[in-house]
C-alpha cells in the first residue's frame, strides 16, 4: 500500500496507465468456449477524421460496456478500425496536389492511388491515437481498415455473389450528382438545409391555342428538359385536357398533358412540370408513362446542347437568370413568390447537388429488405430505445434501390471488366485472364469505385475474417451490441443487418444501442459554420479524459440528444477530486492496517468481519448494543452499525449499477455511483467512522485526541479500516468503466489483490451483505442530523458552537433506533449533550424544533443564541432593508426615470425590489419566532 499525491493531476496519470494497460495485453480478446463472449465492432471513423464530441460520446459508451463486461468475466472483443472514406480522402489528397500545381489526372490513376496510400500511412492513425487519449480499450492487435487485404477480398466476394443472384445490376438511373466532385453521392453524403427560395409560375400554352396551363417550379432552368405536364385525373380543372399537348416555352417542344395519381391537386396550381432527367419523382413518373429523358444539365453543372443554342454552355444558375428574362419578355412568366424550400448540398464541398440520369451500379433492395425487417419484428435484433424500430421499418418499407458506384479513384474498384473486342462484361472476384466469350485478353476494369457504405455494411463479419471460417467469426459473431447515432440508422445499420443475414445467415448484432447528438448549451448542433464546436481533446487536456467521459454519460439517456455545459464539466472534475481526496483519507488511515492479518471471524482483513447475526441481516435493538461513547462501535461483534449500513448500501449500488448497465441505462447507472460515492460514502460514512479511526481511543473526535485504549476500540478501528478499504475497492470497480484512469491510479495505491482494477471482478450482489435494519436505523439518523444542521443554519449558529440536542421519538421503534445511533447524531449534529425522550413525553420549552420522519428534533434556544442580541441585530437589519426598499420604490415611481432609463436597468431595480421585500418578510418571521422565548 502506498499513498497518493495531494492533488489529482490527470496528465500525470492517463498516458502512464494507458501505456501500461497496452503493455500488459489487457485489451486483447481471447476466446473461451466455456464462457459467453461479448463483442462490439467499432463504428469505423473516417481515416481522415479528427475526434469530435460525437466520436467521444459514441466511443465512451462502447468503452463503458466493454469494461463492464470485462469485469463481469466475459471474454470481450472490441474490434477497432477505420474507414477509407473514399470521397473525403480523395478530396484531402487532391487539395495537397493543388498546392503543388497538380491534379489527380496529371498523376494518373495508379500513381494517384499510391499517393493516397502514402497519405493514409502518414495521417491515418491520427484519430486512433485520439481514441487512445479518450481511454478506448480496443483490441488494437485486431485493428482493421476497410481497404486492407481481408476486407477488400470480402467486398469483392459480396459484390460477385449479389451480382450472380441478380441483386446487383447496372442501369441508367437518376442519382444525386455533385458537379464539383464529379461523382454520384449516397443519400447520407447529401446535407439538406432549409432556405428561402422562390416559386416561379410559368404559362405553358396549349398547342391548339385555346389558353395555357400554369405550372410552378423552384428550378426554372430545368423546364428546358420538360417532356410532359402532369395533373391528377380526378381534378375537374384539368380532366378534359389529359391527352392534349402543350408547347414548351423557349424550346417549342410539343409535350403531352398526362394524368397521374401522384400529383396533389391542392399543391401549387395542381399542374406539375415533368423533367425525368432532373428530378427523382419525375424520373419515376417518366418511366411509368414512357416519357423521353432529356438531359439539359451536364455533369459539370453547365447546360447541354439539349437546352438549346441560347443556353448551352451556361452555368445552371446563369441560365436561370437569362431564362427568366426571356420568359418575362415573352409573356410566359406569370409571377414569382417567396418560397421556403430544402436544398441538398454535397457534404464534402457544399456544392448544390444536381439530380442527373447516369449509368451506375445498383443493389436491388426489396429482396434484401424483407428479412432485415422480419428479424427486427421478431425481436432477434432489438433496438434501444424501441421507438427507433418504427423509423427503421418505415425506411425499409419505402426503400429504393441503392446506387453503389462512385466516379472516384480511391476506394474498392468495381470488380467488373469489359472486353474491348466483343463488349462482354465479366464480373469476378479476381482479375479474369481472358474474355469468356471471345477469349480476348484485352479487358478493361470498370473505372468506378464502390460507395464507402458498401464495405462498411460488411464490417461486423468482414473484420473477423469472412469469407474464411475463422475462430473469431465462429466465437465472437454475431456481435453483442452496435452503438451508433440515430442519424445513420438507415444508411449503415439497416445495410449491416441485411448484409449479415445474406452472407452469414445470422444477425450482425443482438442489440442496436441508439444515442443522440451532443449539442451546444443552446441546443444547437455543433458545426464549423456556427463556430460552436468543442474539441474533446481540449477538454481532455484541461480536465482529463475521465472528466470528459463522465460528463458525456451523466444525464444521458438512450436516443436523446444532450447539451454540453461547461458547468457539468466542472461538476465532473469536482467529482473526480472528491474521489481522490476521499481515497487519500482512507489510505492515510490504513497505514497501520495489514489486510493479510486475521480480522474478527475472518482469517484475513481483505473483507470486513461478519458475525452470524450480521450475516443473517440482523441489526435491530435486540441484536446490537451501542454505547454513546463508542461512536457506534458494536461490542462483541466484528462490524459496527455504520459498517453494516455502508456495506449494504454499497452492495445495493453494485446491484443497481450492474442491472442498469445491462439495460443500457448508462446515465442512470452513473447517477447511482455518483450519489453513493459522494453522498453516502464520502459525506456520511467517512464522517461517521472518524471517531473510531483517530487513535482507537474511546470518544475521541480527532486525530490529536488522546485517551485510554481498550481492545474493543482497537477492534472497532480495525473493522472500520477493513470496511473503508473494502467499500472503496468495490466502488472503484463500479466506477472503473466510466472513469478508468483515476480508478486504476487509486486502486493500485490501495491494498489490493490482483494486477489491475480493469481485470478484477465486478462487485456482484451478495445476500450476506444485505442489512436492511442497518439501513433503516441510519436512514432515520441521517434525517435527524440533517434537521439539526438545518436548524443551526436557520439560527445562524456559529459552526464551532455546540448545543444540546433533544429528540422526541414518535414510537418505541424509533426510540430504539435512535438509541443505536445516538453517538453518531451527537457527533455529526455537533451536540454538547444528547437526550432521547420517551414517545409522548412533554415537548421541551423554549427550543426551536423540526420534524423528521420518526422523531421531533429540538435545540434549546439558550444554547444557540442570545435572544436579546439576536433581536437587536435583526431589527437593525430590517430597518436598513426597509430604507433601501423605500428609496428604490421612490425611484421606480418616478415617471421621468422610467422613461429615460434603459430597460435592463429598470428590470434590475424591479428584481432588487422583490428581493428586498422577501428579505424583510423573512426577518419578520424570525423576529416573531424569537418573541416566543422572551
Amino acid at each position: 500500500m502506498s499513498n497518493i499525491p495531494t492533488t489529482y493531476n490527470p496528465k500525470e496519470v492517463e498516458d502512464r496507465w494507458y501505456q501500461w494497460w497496452e503493455e500488459q495485453g489487457y485489451f486483447r480478446a481471447e476466446a473461451d468456449r466455456s464462457k459467453e463472449p461479448f463483442s462490439i465492432v467499432i463504428p469505423p471513423p473516417n481515416v481522415t477524421g479528427q475526434l469530435h464530441m460525437g466520436h467521444a460520446l459514441d466511443n465512451t459508451i462502447q468503452d463503458i460496456l466493454i469494461r463492464f463486461r470485462r469485469l463481469r468475466g466475459n471474454p470481450t472483443l472490441w474490434l477497432p478500425g477505420t474507414d477509407h472514406a473514399g470521397l473525403a480522402t480523395q478530396i484531402k489528397v487532391e487539395e495537397e496536389l493543388r498546392k503543388e500545381g497538380l491534379s489527380r489526372h496529371d498523376l494518373g490513376r495508379e500513381a494517384f492511388v499510391d499517393r493516397v496510400w502514402e497519405w493514409k500511412e502518414k495521417y491515418g492513425s491520427t484519430i486512433i491515437n485520439q481514441l487512445k487519449k479518450l481511454g478506448a480499450s480496443c483490441d488494437w492487435s485486431r485493428e482493421r481498415f476497410t481497404m486492407d487485404e481481408g476486407c477488400s477480398r470480402a467486398v469483392r466476394e459480396v459484390f460477385v455473389r449479389l451480382y450472380e443472384k441478380g441483386l446487383i445490376y447496372r442501369d441508367n438511373y437518376i442519382v444525386n450528382w455533385c458537379p464539383h466532385c464529379h461523382t454520384a453521392l449516397s443519400d447520407i453524403e447529401v446535407e439538406h438545409e432549409d432556405a428561402n427560395g422562390r416559386m416561379h409560375y410559368i404559362r405553358y400554352p396549349l398547342e391548339n391555342g385555346q389558353g395555357f396551363i400554369t405550372v410552378a417550379t423552384t428550378r426554372p432552368e430545368t423546364m428546358l428538359g420538360d417532356t410532359a405536364v402532369a395533373v391528377n385525373p380526378s381534378d375537374d380543372r384539368y380532366r378534359g385536357l389529359i391527352g392534349q399537348f402543350l408547347v414548351l416555352p423557349m424550346v417549342g417542344r410539343r409535350i403531352p398533358i398526362i394524368g397521374d395519381d401522384y400529383v396533389e391537386s391542392e399543391f401549387g396550381t395542381g399542374a406539375v412540370k415533368i423533367t425525368p432527367a432532373h428530378d427523382p419523382n419525375d424520373f419515376e413518373m417518366g418511366r411509368r408513362h414512357n416519357l423521353p429523358e432529356v438531359r439539359v444539365i451536364g455533369p459539370d453543372g453547365r447546360m447541354t446542347a439539349e437546352a438549346g443554342a441560347a443556353y448551352a454552355g451556361l452555368d445552371r444558375y446563369d441560365c436561370r437568370g437569362k431564362l427568366l428574362g426571356d420568359l418575362q419578355a415573352g409573356g410566359y412568366l406569370a409571377e414569382i413568390k417567396e418560397h421556403a424550400m430544402s436544398i441538398g448540398s454535397c457534404q464534402r464541398c457544399a456544392t448544390v447537388v444536381e439530380p442527373l440520369i447516369s449509368t451506375q451500379w445498383f443493389v436491388r433492395m426489396k429482396p434484401l429488405a424483407g428479412p432485415a425487417m422480419e428479424i427486427v419484428k421478431n425481436g432477434t435484433v432489438q433496438f434501444v430505445p424501441e421507438r427507433f424500430i418504427k423509423i427503421y421499418l418505415n425506411w425499409l418499407e419505402n426503400i429504393r434501390d441503392w446506387c453503389i458506384s462512385r466516379q472516384i479513384w480511391w476506394g474498392h474498384r468495381i470488380p467488373a471488366w469489359y472486353c474491348e473486342d466483343c463488349g462482354e462484361m465479366v464480373v469476378a472476384v479476381e482479375w479474369p485472364e481472358r474474355c469468356p466469350k471471345c477469349a480476348s485478353q484485352r479487358l478493361e476494369q470498370d473505372p468506378d469505385a464502390l460507395d464507402t457504405w458498401f464495405s462498411s455494411a460488411l464490417w461486423p463479419f468482414s473484420t473477423m475474417g469472412w469469407p474464411e471460417k475463422t475462430e473469431d467469426l465462429a466465437y465472437f459473431y454475431p456481435t453483442s451490441v452496435l452503438v451508433t447515432g440515430y442519424d445513420i440508422i438507415f444508411f449503415w445499420v439497416a445495410r449491416m443487418i441485411f448484409m449479415g443475414l445474406e452472407f452469414t445467415g445470422r444477425e450482425p448484432f443482438k442489440y442496436v444501442f441508439i444515442h443522440g447528438l451532443v449539442r451546444d448549451s443552446q441546443g444547437r448542433k455543433m458545426s464549423k459554420s456556427l463556430g460552436n464546436g468543442i474539441d474533446p481533446l481540449d477538454v481532455i487536456r484541461d480536465y482529463g479524459a475521465d472528466t470528459l467521459r463522465f460528463t458525456l454519460v451523466t444525464g444521458n439517456s438512450p436516443g436523446n440528444d444532450m447539451r454540453f455545459y461547461w458547468e457539468r464539466v466542472e461538476a465532473s472534475r469536482n467529482f473526480a477530486n472528491k474521489l481522490w481526496n476521499a481515497s487519500r483519507f482512507v489510505m492515510m488511515n490504513l497505514e497501520d492496517f495489514d489486510p493479510a492479518q486475521p480480522l474478527g471471524n475472518r482469517p484475513d482483513g481483505w473483507e470486513p468481519p461478519l458475525t452470524e447475526a450480521a450475516a443473517a441481516g440482523a441489526g435491530g435493538a435486540g441484536a446490537t448494543s451501542v454505547g454513546a461513547t463508542s461512536a457506534g462501535a458494536e461490542v462483541g461483534s466484528g462490524l459496527a452499525l455504520a459498517d453494516r449500513w455502508i456495506l449494504s448500501r454499497c452492495n445495493q449500488a453494485a446491484h443497481d449499477v450492474g442491472r442498469l448497465l445491462e439495460r443500457f441505462e448508462l446515465g442512470e447507472a452513473a447517477r447511482v455511483i455518483y450519489d453513493f460515492l459522494w453522498d453516502e460514502f464520502c459525506d456520511w460514512y467517512i464522517e461517521l467512522v472518524k471517531p473510531r479511526l483517530y487513535g482507537g481511543n474511546q470518544g475521541g473526535d480527532g486525530p490529536g485526541d488522546s485517551g485510554p485504549v481498550d481492545p474493543a476500540a482497537l477492534a472497532s478501528r480495525r473493522a472500520a479500516q477493513a470496511t473503508l478499504r473494502y467499500v472503496l475497492d468495490q466502488t472503484l470497480r463500479m466506477l472503473h468503466p466510466f472513469m478508468p484512469f483515476i480508478t486504476e491510479a487509486i486502486w493500485q495505491a490501495l491494498p489490493h489483490r490482483g494486477e489491475s482494477v480493469m481485470v478484477s471482478a465486478w462487485p456482484e450482489y451478495r445476500d450476506d451483505l444485505n442489512f436492511p435494519e442497518a439501513e433503516r436505523h441510519l436512514a432515520l439518523a441521517r434525517e435527524v442530523i440533517k434537521s439539526i444542521r438545518n436548524l443551526r443554519a436557520e439560527m445562524n449558529v456559529p459552526p464551532g458552537k455546540k448545543a444540546e440536542i433533544i429528540l422526541r421519538p414518535l414510537s418505541e421503534e424509533a426510540q430504539a433506533s435512535l438509541g443505536l445511533t445516538a453517538a453518531h447524531i451527537k457527533h455529526l449534529g455537533y451536540g454538547s449533550d444528547l437526550r432521547i425522550l420517551a414517545p409522548g413525553a412533554a415537548k421541551p420549552e423554549q427550543a426551536v424544533a423540526a420534524v423528521a420522519s420518526g422523531a421531533e428534533v429540538y435545540l434549546p434556544l439558550k444554547d444557540l443564541v442570545d435572544v436579546e442580541k439576536e433581536t437587536a441585530r435583526l431589527t437593525k437589519d430590517r430597518e436598513a432593508a426597509l430604507r433601501d426598499l423605500e428609496k428604490l420604490r421612490a425611484k421606480l415611481g418616478n415617471e421621468s426615470f422610467l422613461a429615460k432609463a434603459p430597460p435592463e436597468v429598470v428590470d434590475k431595480d424591479r428584481a432588487r425590489e422583490v428581493e428586498l421585500t422577501k428579505r424583510i418578510k423573512a426577518i419578520d418571521e424570525r423576529l416573531a419566532g424569537l418573541k416566543e422565548f422572551e
